[in-house]
C-alpha cells in the first residue's frame, strides 16, 4: 500500500536535500520593507550562513493547515506553523552538522552560535540596553519567585507586591521565605477583575522593589502601563510570562523582567531573565548555586547543560517576530484579534460575559462565561469537534478561556467568533 508523503517527511528521509532559507516573504529577517530593524539599537541580529543543508520556510499563513487544530491553550501554547516546519526540517541534521540540535554539546561551536543568535535577536526585539544581562534558565517563572528575593534582597529587606491574580499571590507567598514582603493591593475580593490606580497605592518608602505580574494568565488582567516605585532607589520587577514579546516594552524602566517561554516565545522548559547587571552578584548566602544570577551571567547561561532545544526553538520564534516587522507590528495584530473576540462577547446581549474591567482586559488571555453555565461543557465539546481545543477555563475559576498569543492566527479567532455566534443562535 502506498504511503502519502510531504516535502517535510521527504526532507527528514533525505537530510542532504538542498533548499533555500527564507523567513516569510523576506529573505533577510533583519530587514523588513527596506527598514533595518537593528538601526539605532545597541545590538544587531547575528547573521549565520550555512554552507550545506539549508531549509525552506514557507511564509506565515493566515489560516491553519488542514491537519492542525486551533489550540487556545494557556501554555504550553500554539507555536508559529512556519517555525514548527523549519524545526521539523532541521531536526535530523542541523545545517549540515551531521546531528540534531538535541544531540549537540552545549559547549560546541554549533550550539554557541544558536544561543548567541537567540540572545542577539531578543535584544533587537526588545531594544535591551547593554547594561542588562539576558539569561536563559530553567525552572519556570515559578522558580523566580524565590530567585528574585534571594538575589536582590537581604533577609529583613521589605518589598512591595501588587497582587492582581493568582500568580502575583504565589510570588508573595514564596517571597515570605526570603524577605519581608507586603501586599500593598490585592484584587482578590473582586475576583481579580481590575488593576488599581497607581496614585493611591500605599507603598513602603523603604521597599527594595515593587513586584507586579504584567499579565495574569488565569484571570485575563493586563497592565497597560506600569507603576513607579515610591522609593527612588527601588526596582520595578515584572513577571511577563504570558505577554512577553507581545508588544514593545521599555526595558530600562525595570530592574528585572522574567518570563516562562511556553506561552509566546517557545516550548516549555526555558525561563528568560532580563536583569540589570549592577544588581547581579549580591545573592544571599543561602542561595542555591542554580538560583544565583551571577553564576549564570558569568557563564553566559552555560554553567550547566541548559534546555538546548528549547532555546533553539525560542531563537526561531525571535527570528519570526523580527521578520514580521518587530513587536510594534506584532502588537497591532494582537490588538485586532483581541478586539474581534471581545466585541463578540460584548455584543452577545449577555449570552457571553467577560468579567474583567474593560480598561485592563488582556490581549493574550480572554476569560468568558455563558449566561447559562450548564451549557459550558457543551460549548467546549462542540468547539473541539470543530478543531478548536483547550477552551476550558482554569480549574480555579471555571468558565472558558481563549488564549490568543502571538502565534494564534487571525483565522483562529475568526473561526472561534463564528462558532460562538452560531452556538448562541442554537442555544439562546
Amino acid at each position: 500500500m502506498a504511503t502519502a508523503t510531504s516535502p517535510n517527511s521527504l526532507l527528514l528521509r533525505n537530510p542532504n536535500r538542498s533548499t533555500t532559507i527564507r523567513f516569510g516573504k523576506n529573505p533577510n529577517p533583519s530587514r523588513v520593507n527596506g527598514v533595518n530593524l537593528s538601526s539605532g539599537r545597541r545590538y544587531k541580529p547575528i547573521s549565520i550562513t550555512c554552507s550545506t543543508t539549508q531549509v525552506e520556510c514557507p511564509p506565515t499563513s493566515a489560516a491553519q493547515s488542514l491537519d492542525r487544530v486551533f489550540n487556545f491553550a494557556a501554555g504550553p501554547a500554539t507555536l508559529p506553523e512556519n517555525v514548527l516546519k523549519r524545526a521539523q526540517s532541521e531536526l535530523y541534521n542541523w545545517h549540515g552538522s551531521g546531528m540534531s540540535v538535541m544531540e549537540m554539546s552545549h559547549r560546541g561551536k554549533e550550539f554557541l552560535s544558536i544561543i548567541q543568535k537567540a540572545e542577539s535577536d531578543l535584544r533587537a526585539l526588545l531594544d535591551i540596553p547593554s547594561e542588562y544581562a539576558v539569561l536563559f534558565l530553567q525552572g519556570g517563572a515559578t522558580s523566580q519567585f524565590a530567585a528574585i528575593p534571594l538575589n536582590l534582597c537581604k533577609r529583613d529587606d521589605p518589598v512591595d507586591i501588587l497582587v492582581t491574580g493568582s500568580w502575583g499571590d504565589k510570588a508573595f507567598k514564596e517571597a515570605q521565605k526570603f524577605c519581608k514582603p507586603s501586599v500593598i493591593w490585592s484584587g482578590k475580593s473582586e475576583k481579580y477583575t481590575k488593576i488599581p490606580s497607581f496614585d493611591g497605592l500605599d507603598q513602603n518608602p523603604d521597599a527594595k522593589y515593587l513586584h507586579i505580574c504584567a499579565n495574569e494568565t488565569i484571570h485575563g488582567v493586563e497592565f497597560k502601563n506600569y507603576p513607579t516605585p515610591k522609593n527612588k532607589d527601588a526596582l520595578l520587577i515584572a513577571d511577563m510570562s504570558s505577554n512577553f514579546c507581545s508588544k514593545p516594552v521599555d526595558v530600562s524602566k525595570f530592574g528585572l523582567i522574567y518570563a516562562g517561554a511556553q506561552k509566546n516565545v517557545g516550548p516549555s522548559g526555558v525561563t528568560i531573565v532580563i536583569v540589570r547587571k549592577d544588581l547581579v552578584g549580591n545573592a544571599q548566602e543561602i542561595t542555591p548555586v542554580m538560583f544565583d544570577y551571577k553564576i549564570h551571567a558569568d557563564n553566559n547561561s552555560l554553567y550547566n547543560t541548559p534546555p538546548c532545544y528549547g532555546i533553539y526553538m525560542c531563537g526561531l520564534v525571535f527570528e519570526d517576530l523580527l521578520a514580521q516587522g518587530g513587536l510594534k507590528e506584532v502588537e497591532k495584530k494582537n490588538i485586532r484579534k483581541a478586539q474581534i473576540l471581545y466585541d463578540a462577547i460584548d455584543e452577545s446581549n449577555g449570552f457571553y460575559r467577560c468579567p474583567v474591567e474593560k480598561s485592563v482586559r488582556s490581549l493574550m488571555n480572554v476569560p468568558f462565561t455563558l449566561e447559562k453555565s450548564d451549557l459550558e461543557a457543551e460549548f467546549i465539546k462542540e468547539a473541539a469537534k470543530e478543531k478548536m481545543i483547550q477552551l476550558k477555563g482554569h480549574r480555579s475559576v471555571g468558565g472558558m478561556r481563549a488564549s490568543i498569543y502571538n502565534a494564534m492566527p487571525l483565522a483562529g479567532v475568526e473561526k472561534l467568533v463564528a462558532f460562538m455566534k452560531d452556538f448562541q443562535v442554537r442555544h439562546a
